[in-house]
């Protein structure tokens, strides 16, 4: 069977999908197929892979423009050969495999703007997003396989982005198939790196207090501001001992502002990027991400095999595994402090905090990659069995 696959930049290194892509393209690789990658970039990885280098476009390009490039570009250098299944990621506007690991770009957008706390700065931030070609484009390119005739195989990745995907594209939703994300769960171990996590623990200035973690680059679109206000009502709240350990970046001045105002300095740590996301899990008791939208936030997953109960909102997909008060906690509202900082509150008692993050253990394990790949690999034989009968 001969497969391609799209996005500009094929690594492990690099973003959610990127990863995903090139982890399925191993297993691919391994069971026989011949994988095909169109892209910008590649890290050379699973090197039985065949890679074609797609012609970057000028530097003076829109963005919006580049956008455009990429997607026919692609269409053009595969609509021609003879390929069993084309998966298309939501930058392609040719496939008969649709995959949309950035959810539907118009909730997304909106959703986004929720963050914003200044109604005043909300408003013109809107009127600037929809006059933008950009937001456009990578609406119409998102829509490619709605238009579609025969339409490609759908599959959301999760329940939340199968309704917003039925909801917007008004398709029926008996057409979509939902496959949540997959997580390598040796990887991910909750008995890994225990020397070297409280080693980290105490680099970071704590000992023994529960460790509430929080991990992004964008500070703003995860909520980090309405955590950190949830933290400081906890401090008001409770005398038991906790922390609070963001990760991702330094803190923009908007953020050390508020820690300052707050005066958590002595709870709060910001230790920037890190390559090693499993040893904080390791180090950390509770994962805390009250998102404004994630289609399924991977780090949710990989949190949760490293035997880490999960707060995160009703706006992240994969708040769709979350049995509420079981393995974790689901925010209705990611602004809302109070509640972030309800459900933080009871997971300082150690008694419920095992319990629930056993659980989130072994609700992690039903998501392994070897699981999620075996499910794509069904929907591949079924587009490509329907290909040839039509």
């Amino acid at each position: 069977m001969k497969i391609a696959l799209a996005i500009e930049k094929f690594s492990k290194h690099a973003g959610g999908a990127e990863s995903y892509a090139v982890d399925l393209a191993e297993t691919l690789v391994k069971k026989g197929w011949e994988v095909h990658l169109f892209g910008y970039e590649w890290d050379r990885f699973p090197s039985q892979a065949i890679f074609h280098e797609l012609k970057r476009p000028p530097f003076y390009f829109t963005r919006s423009m580049k956008l455009l490039h990429f997607a026919f570009t692609h269409r053009d250098q595969t609509q021609w050969i003879d390929f069993d299944v084309v998966l298309g990621f939501g930058s392609t506007i040719y496939m008969n495999v649709y995959q949309s690991h950035g959810g539907v770009h118009k909730l997304s957008s909106a959703r986004k703007l929720l963050a914003i706390r200044n109604p005043l700065m909300r408003f013109l931030k809107k009127i600037l997003m929809l006059s933008s070609p950009k937001y456009h484009v990578r609406s119409w390119i998102e829509s490619a396989p709605f238009r579609l005739n025969p339409r490609p195989k759908i599959v959301a990745i999760s329940d939340m982005i199968k309704d917003d995907i039925a909801h917007v594209y008004k398709i029926d939703p008996n057409e979509i198939k939902v496959i949540y994300n997959g997580i390598d769960t040796k990887r991910f171990s909750r008995n890994s790196n225990r020397r070297d996590a409280i080693d980290l623990r105490k680099s970071l200035g704590f000992d023994d207090e529960v460790l509430f973690l929080f991990m992004s680059y964008d500070f703003r679109k995860k909520g980090a501001r309405f955590l950190i206000e949830a933290a400081h009502r906890l401090r008001q709240t409770t005398t038991e001992k906790f922390g609070l350990v963001l990760v991702g970046r330094p803190p923009s001045p908007v953020i050390a502002r508020l820690v300052d105002k707050f005066g958590l300095e002595d709870l709060i740590r910001f230790p920037g990027p890190t390559k090693d996301p499993q040893l904080f899990f390791s180090a950390c008791d509770v994962f805390v991400l009250p998102t404004f939208y994630d289609a399924c936030s991977l780090v949710v997953f990989e949190a949760m095999s490293c035997g880490m109960p999960v707060i995160t909102s009703a706006y992240n997909g994969a708040s769709g595994i979350i049995e509420h008060g079981l393995d974790g906690f689901v925010i209705k509202n990611p602004s809302d402090s109070f509640e972030i900082c309800s459900y933080m509150n009871r997971l300082l008692d150690r008694g419920f905090l095992k319990e629930v993050s056993k659980g989130a253990f072994d609700k992690s394990q039903n998501f392994s990659l070897e699981a999620n790949h075996s499910q794509m690999i069904r929907v591949f034989m079924e587009a490509a069995c329907e290909d040839m009968a039509n």
